[in-house]
């Protein structure tokens, strides 16, 4: 499975076709944490505990987990668990290619597996009066390397996310939603006047 946007409905649990044994133990620790019940913020940061051991492990993920595409970044489904209570995705991007300015259906949390990525979040400003337009305004601009793990959930979740780096770069993302069923794990993309 190429996309989660190509996911089809998924009645129960998907895991990626022959998961390395260090993915497997990487699910489990994800699903234990998760299980536990928690809000959204503080699940994504213990999430983000699981996530940083695996990250830069050259038995994580296989060759077909690993493959890019020329024209956009790559999106592989690895694992969407039976009660959509999470998802996890490796995504590949190859040098210069990223995200428009987005947000996010559920929390999110994120390690750099390889390379590095480039992230910059914004606010969204309302209109100042009723004709105008709303307006983002970039708060952060954060370049993540290879072992860097954030998480977060909405609101307060904008930002886009780019591979300005030589090399290809790897990440993974855990989403607290099943993207399968969900079709992918943005909420909005705001083509909104941005700072750049």
């Amino acid at each position: 499975m190429s996309t989660a946007a190509d996911a089809p409905s998924r009645p129960g649990a998907f895991t990626a076709p022959h998961p390395t044994a260090r993915l497997a133990a990487l699910i489990a620790e994800i699903r234990d944490t998760v299980g536990r019940g928690l809000p959204p913020d503080p699940t994504a940061h213990l999430v983000g505990e699981c996530l940083a051991p695996h990250l830069g492990a050259p038995d994580l993920l296989t060759e077909e987990q690993r493959a890019s595409d020329p024209a956009r970044y790559r999106q592989h489904l690895l694992h969407a668990e039976h009660d959509g209570s999470f998802s996890l995705v490796a995504l590949v991007w190859l040098p210069g290619q990223g995200t428009s300015v987005h947000d996010h259906i559920a929390w999110c949390t994120t390690g750099v597996h390889e390379g590095r990525e480039r992230e910059r979040r914004y606010r969204l400003l309302p209109a100042a009066d009723p004709d105008g337009t709303a307006r983002l305004v970039a708060t952060a601009d954060v370049v993540n390397p290879r072992g860097e793990v954030c998480g977060f959930a909405p609101p307060g979740d904008i930002h886009r996310v780019w591979n300005d780096g030589p090399d290809t770069s790897i990440s993974l993302h855990v989403y607290g939603a099943d993207v399968s069923r969900s079709g992918g794990s943005v909420r909005r993309v705001y083509p909104l006047p941005a700072d750049r």
